[in-house]
């Protein structure tokens, strides 16, 4: 349930020609601080506000009644990216980083990106191509470093942002829902597979202190799917194997697929939160403040996202007063509206407390909307949700070599 969040304000297409097109704004430490004044941090605050809530109670697989016309555009536009791995193979090089041919499939990218865009569009929208297209080239992955990581991740996002605050897609919760349990879950698979195929390097992985080596919404989402139930305890993840009833279960399987030794060895950050968070209603609200903290608050990771256009580089105004905010939000935290943030490493012993800590003020809480499944009860999911083996041979010795 959304009615506690703010509404995402509405672009006027008529408006679109007039913007800038997005370029790259944020090249110092200072330019970080301004964005998190900026529309474009609010909006991106209420969007993933929003899409949270949209799913708390809900269970994968998620099958709607009937998926709108936008998202089932999205999902063949998907579908036919994930087919160019099927048309490029990976070359046969003795690289244990970046396979080459991805070079090849990102070029196809660029080459027909405006097609792709054309065909998931529909007419009236066609003015907004050159402002959503810079995040679509850069949420798969970097063609030049062949890597991937969080802000590939948060490209895309921002790209499902920018489609929303044209109202391609309606701000509403069922829409949302989908948005989250089809087409990002189409997006991740997609994702993993190109990771496994190409081996792609983590973009600036923080290794064993890191949350993860390649992605972070699934954790939030996942969490928020689990939040406002008792019957699963957050250490579950500790008991293998998961359900592929949500996106955190289906992140933390994705892990055992690709390394192995201790969990609490190389995913200690996820350890910790397994054995020293109470509930999942603070593990979803610490994980906010974390992804603020490690992904948008690192100028390494944002500094590759175009901003401007759609996404405003303007300092913001709230378009709603329903969550209480002043009408300026200068200063105030449009992702974790309700603490301040800390700033610490993701490596100090602190970025554990992000979590684990009690400041943290509980998340809003709402009925869930269907029982989750039992972790006892259910069967593991595929050994590799992309589909393929896992190929990725890092210098880190916890990761599996090729077969």
């Amino acid at each position: 349930m959304t009615s506690g969040i703010p509404h995402l304000r509405e672009i006027v297409l008529s408006q679109v020609s007039s913007f800038e097109t997005p370029t790259l704004k944020i090249k110092t430490d200072d330019d970080v601080e301004y964005w998190k004044t900026t529309q474009s941090y609010f909006d991106y605050g209420i969007f993933l506000r929003r899409l949270n809530e949209s799913v708390i109670g809900y269970v994968l697989p998620w099958k709607p009644d009937a998926h709108s016309q936008s998202v089932a555009k999205i999902l063949a536009i998907l579908d036919e990216l994930n087919q160019w791995i099927d048309d490029i193979p990976p070359l046969e090089t003795p690289q244990r980083f970046g396979n080459l041919a991805f070079r090849r499939w990102g070029q196809r990218l660029e080459e027909q990106s405006d097609r792709i865009l054309e065909q998931l569009l529909r007419p009236e929208f066609l003015t907004i191509i050159p402002h959503v297209k810079p995040y679509l080239l850069t949420a798969f992955g970097s063609f030049s470093r062949m890597d991937y990581g969080t802000g590939h991740e948060t490209s895309f996002a921002l790209f499902l942002l920018c489609l929303t605050l044209v109202r391609f897609f309606q701000p509403v919760e069922e829409e949302e829902r989908d948005i989250v349990l089809t087409v990002f879950l189409r997006y991740l698979k997609l994702c993993w597979r190109l990771q496994d195929v190409y081996k792609l390097e983590p973009a600036g992985s923080h290794g064993v202190w890191g949350l993860d080596d390649y992605c972070f919404l699934p954790y939030i989402f996942g969490s928020g799917q689990l939040r406002d139930q008792t019957e699963i305890p957050v250490s579950a993840i500790l008991r293998l194997p998961l359900p592929p009833t949500n996106l955190y279960f289906m992140a933390i399987t994705r892990i055992h697929d690709v390394k192995y030794g201790p969990f609490h060895e190389h995913s200690s950050q996820l350890h910790s939160i397994a054995a020293g968070v109470p509930n999942w209603g603070k593990v979803n609200s610490g994980l906010f403040k974390m992804y603020e903290a490690e992904v948008l608050g690192k100028r390494v990771v944002v500094q590759h996202i175009p901003l401007g256009g759609l996404l405003d580089w303007g300092k913001g105004r709230v378009a709603s007063s329903s969550a209480g905010l002043s009408s300026s939000y200068h200063g105030v935290n449009p992702i974790c509206p309700t603490t301040a943030m800390p700033r610490t490493s993701i490596g100090s012993p602190m970025a554990t407390t992000q979590i684990t800590g009690q400041a943290w003020l509980p998340p809003l809480s709402h009925p869930s909307r269907m029982p989750q499944a039992s972790v006892a009860s259910s069967s593991r999911p595929a050994s590799n949700p992309s589909g393929v083996t896992p190929m990725r041979t890092p210098d880190n010795p916890i990761q599996k070599p090729p077969l």
